[in-house]
């Protein structure tokens, strides 16, 4: 009986520490090599972006550098376009994503999500003669109306739920949906609040205007492996980010003064 008893204890103990180990294998694989890839698109402003150094800034940029430097590491941010970042998560090429991602059930069947650590929601970004437009009963769902967005985004399948009339345009990036409206080839981008702000004040002069208010609420994540390890210290920092005050202090740098502008190209 003891012998018996003794068997289950080392079985259930040996159990215990395989599941340790694939718990930390993603942890331990950062902490090893000694770096943090974060992948991360690098075009949307002001969570992310390249300045005329070709450095990442930006809001997610900086909590991607607070987390490597909390795991005692370094930071290398892996750009590609956003419809590349979960398929490069899940095949091992980035350790994690940190790119104005919104946390979607769909999502989350893929990958983990640890957050939100912001609270966005979609915007729309036009000129000012096509606000009357939007105004109308029919606003953008309508078939003439051509609608850039982020393929493979929550903004993509915002426009295919609300404007199923209209012709939908996917991007590969927003710079290249807003290049699109400038030269009048779509009527309009939707794409995440802050950026649609962003971009209406960069290039006032040109005409672009946005939505005064957000027409969804749409909360950012963290995506990672599932790593029961990397997952329980992510959340912990991020709880530990706002208690700090630290994520208030990012959200008056990134949203509420514009000073880091004149470091664009």
């Amino acid at each position: 009986m003891k012998k018996t008893i003794v068997l289950v204890l080392v079985s259930a103990l040996l159990l215990m520490a395989v599941n340790i180990a694939v718990a930390g294998k993603a942890m331990d694989g950062i902490l090893k090599k000694g770096e943090l890839v974060v992948g991360i698109t690098g075009t949307q402003p002001p969570l992310n972006i390249a300045d005329k150094d070709g450095e990442i800034i930006g809001y997610d940029a900086d909590i991607a550098k607070l987390i490597a430097m909390n795991l005692g590491v370094k930071v290398k941010f892996a750009t590609m376009h956003f419809a590349e970042l979960l398929p490069a998560l899940t095949a091992g090429k980035v350790d994690m994503i940190l790119s104005s991602m919104t946390m979607t059930l769909e999502r989350n069947r893929k990958v983990a999500f640890v957050g939100p650590y912001y609270v966005s929601g979609k915007g729309i970004v036009t000129k000012t003669q096509t606000i009357g437009a939007l105004q109308q009963a029919d606003g953008m769902n309508n078939p003439e109306f051509k609608i850039a967005a982020l393929n493979g985004s929550t903004s993509q399948a915002f426009v295919e739920q609300a404007a199923p009339k209209a012709q939908l345009v996917p991007t590969k990036s927003y710079d290249e949906a807003i290049d699109m409206l400038l030269q009048d080839k779509v009527n309009a981008v939707v794409a995440d609040y802050p950026f649609c702000a962003f971009t209406a004040f960069r290039h006032q002069d040109k005409g672009l205007v946005s939505g005064q208010s957000k027409l969804t609420v749409e909360p950012l994540g963290i995506a990672i492996p599932e790593d029961a390890l990397l997952i329980n210290w992510l959340s912990n920092f991020v709880n530990m980010l706002e208690a700090s005050g630290q994520v208030k202090n990012l959200t008056e740098k990134w949203f509420q003064s514009g000073s880091w502008i004149k470091d664009l190209p």
